[in-house]
């Protein structure tokens, strides 16, 4: 069955750095782009950084951007996102998304989330 696996989340200083994992089964993974998104108490579920199948191009959230890196490794069927310069804002639930088109149907995969938390 499809199965997306967050891992890496975890309480860290402002200023700090973590890096997220989330490895992939059950499906082609080299035929999804992958999108990490994040949710705080009380705020929608928004996406901070998007990778293409073949992670040839990524996009990033302005609040994010310059500090969060997001990569793949296919041979791997993982996704990483790289967290640079937390922020206390960062803190939220992170979610990865596996995402493609099929016959016009758009078909997603979500893993259950890993809690970052930044705070002194």
């Amino acid at each position: 069955q499809v199965q997306l696996v967050e891992s890496g989340g975890g309480l860290v200083q402002p200023g700090g750095s973590l890096r997220l994992s989330c490895a992939a089964s059950g499906f082609t993974f080299s035929s999804y782009a992958m999108s990490w998104y994040r949710q705080s108490p009380g705020k929608e579920r928004e996406v901070v950084a998007a990778i293409t199948s073949a992670g040839g191009t990524t996009n990033y959230a302005d609040s994010v951007k310059g500090r969060f890196t997001a990569s793949r490794d296919n041979a791997k069927n993982t996704v990483y996102l790289q967290m640079n310069s937390l922020k206390p804002e960062d803190t939220a639930v992170y979610y990865c998304n596996a995402r493609t088109t099929y016959w016009g149907r758009t078909i997603d995969y979500w893993g259950q989330g890993t809690q970052v938390t930044v705070s002194s």
